[in-house]
């Protein structure tokens, strides 16, 4: 709801947990995206407190206070009783002080608005004109109803919040008065916006970070003494603790069972079951244990069980302090109507549902597994959100698992590499066909088998003991006559190991072709070598021979001539 409440975009990573908690389903998940469906939310805040990235924005009015409070106006402010616990305070007279010094002109106990619905509570239940009774103080209760109980509007008290009627008691006394609501509820900002008698609502964080920027410090406030002569006890200081509505009641007329009924589920299961209850008062409150544990409340060392008990403790204080309130007519009208409100949801036809389920693989009833990890109660009410559009389709955990494992598992099974999966021990926890044909099993399944049986475990051993990816390379399996390239990877948080097996048989046996090829080329070089040495050495043999019987013949020729020259 982009006036009042929103989500980080940053910060939301898929967990469904707020749409898992909502009461209304007021969130749609878009491109992984959490966001508030405006014409749905009751603004119960309870994603804000749930939401465990704290992605929540809850948008403040602090700026436009902040002008009221410049602007000279006469800004009083109505405080909800639960800044008791919030503020850790047992003086009310102590927070008034203090926002004097942030630039109100006077604050009041929300409380005083709370005494007049009490008394128009206890008027309705002595008429006798309700079968079932329920309290209209809390906003989001009211919008639950209208939205989405409509059936049980007959049964809500057609009252005035205690806001709303403190705010008409303000501007009774002080009609040129601003009004300023101050409390730890989200749904009040639009009660007040719809209002138009509340000029601005501070949370107890808006009002905590206006301090702080003042550097105002409550404990610094002490020696208070303000004397009221006038002043009574309130019993409806209790309106945000469980049962406080109920406390406040200065009798309880007969003719109720009077019960409280806080948080959203149990509300929700109330308002379910509201046929069948007769003569029920019902004190309702969207926020478990009360207005203390408001979405906008400052968290406390105690929580909010400790929360209830400092409020008990303040009131049971005033009434040991003050005589018993006399109510007194003020001539203020508190009348309220809560009509009907409609969203734009659809209730998608059953054939639209089946066509949805169809896709995420919901082919029957037994597919449907109703589990609630998307965040939808039922995978029926999962087709109904993507059939409004507040859902995309795939988003459906057992699917999208489904579909990962069995696309993960045909990538493994048809690898052309071999994988292998081992545990501490070195059992197989896995292998793909690949990995059985390249060790030689003809075994479809080995799970459980030692992979001594198949492989020289040095290199996983290695792996494991040092933690660390080991490679080998050019191994040769025996029982196959192949050859791999081994890749051994530790997975530290599954504590396995994960190995890869590449063949490289055709490439080292075409080295080795190579290599003998050449060794054998080498061999026949050297043997022509050889034999040609032989013959050139024959050859050199021969014409030595030749050589020297023709320096002989010469050589006697050569005489023979010499010879017959000297005879002439």
């Amino acid at each position: 709801m982009a006036d009042y409440l929103e989500f980080k975009d940053a910060k939301c990573k898929d967990c469904y947990k707020c749409l898992r908690e909502c009461p209304v389903k007021a969130i749609e998940v878009k491109g992984h995206q959490a966001r508030i469906i405006e014409s749905r939310c009751i603004l119960c805040g309870h994603c804000t407190l749930i939401c465990p990235q704290n992605a929540k924005i809850v948008h403040s009015s602090l700026h436009e206070v902040k002008m009221i409070l410049n602007s000279g106006a006469k800004v009083i402010a109505s405080v909800a009783p639960s800044f008791i616990s919030s503020f850790g305070l047992k003086d009310f007279n102590v927070f008034k002080i203090a926002l004097g010094k942030l630039g109100f002109f006077d604050a009041e106990e929300t409380a005083y608005g709370a005494e007049l619905v009490t008394e128009q509570y206890k008027a309705l239940l002595e008429s006798g004109n309700f079968k079932n009774f329920i309290t209209s103080a809390c906003p989001a209760v009211c919008r639950l109803i209208q939205a989405y109980y409509p059936k049980a509007l007959q049964y809500l008290a057609p009252v005035d919040s205690p806001m709303i009627a403190h705010a008409k008691m303000i501007r009774k006394e002080f009609p040129d008065a601003k009004v300023v609501f101050i409390g730890p509820c989200i749904a009040k900002k639009r009660e007040a916006y719809e209002s138009g008698i509340i000029d601005g609502v501070l949370t107890f964080e808006d009002v905590q970070e206006l301090l702080q920027e003042k550097n105002i410090v409550l404990e610094d406030i002490t020696n208070i003494v303000f004397e009221d002569k006038n002043a009574t006890a309130c019993l409806s200081k209790a309106y945000p603790i469980s049962h406080g509505i109920i406390r406040s009641l200065p009798y309880r007329p007969k003719g109720y069972d009077y019960m409280a009924v806080d948080g959203p589920d149990r509300c929700v299961d109330a308002l379910q079951n509201m046929d069948s209850l007769e003569n029920v008062f019902l004190e309702m409150n969207i926020c478990k244990d009360g207005c203390v544990n408001g979405p906008c409340s400052i968290p406390t060392k105690g929580g909010s069980i400790k929360a209830t008990s400092d409020v008990i403790k303040y009131v049971t204080n005033e009434v040991k302090t003050f005589a018993p309130h006399q109510y007194h007519e003020h001539g203020i009208d508190l009348n309220k109507l809560y009509p009907r409100i409609r969203n734009n949801s659809m209730p998608p036809p059953e054939r639209e549902i089946r066509s949805i389920l169809a896709k995420i693989g919901k082919h029957s009833a037994e597919d449907e597994l109703n589990c609630s990890a998307c965040g939808y109660n039922t995978c029926r009410d999962k087709a109904w959100a993507v059939y409004n559009g507040y859902s995309d389709v795939e988003i459906c955990l057992p699917y999208m698992r489904e579909r990962a494992e069995s696309l993960s598992y045909e990538i493994i099974q048809n690898s052309p590499n071999g994988i292998i999966l081992l545990d501490s021990d070195f059992y197989v926890i896995d292998t793909n066909r690949k990995g059985r044909e390249l060790l030689g099993i003809t075994a479809a399944n080995i799970k459980g088998r030692h992979a001594k049986d198949f492989l020289n475990l040095v290199d996983f051993m290695i792996a494991y003991n040092e933690k660390r990816h080991v490679t080998v390379e050019k191994m040769f399996i025996p029982t196959t006559g192949k050859y791999i390239d081994l890749s051994i990877t530790y997975l530290q948080d599954q504590n396995v190991l994960f190995a890869i097996m590449k063949d490289v048989s055709d490439g080292v046996n075409y080295d080795l072709e190579i290599n003998k090829v050449k060794m054998e080329t080498l061999k026949t070089t050297d043997e022509v070598i050889k034999k040609q040495m032989r013959v050139a050495q024959e050859i050199a043999s021969l014409l030595g021979e030749t050589t020297a019987e023709t320096k002989i013949a010469l050589l006697k020729l050569k005489k023979t001539l010499s010879e017959e020259n000297d005879k002439k």
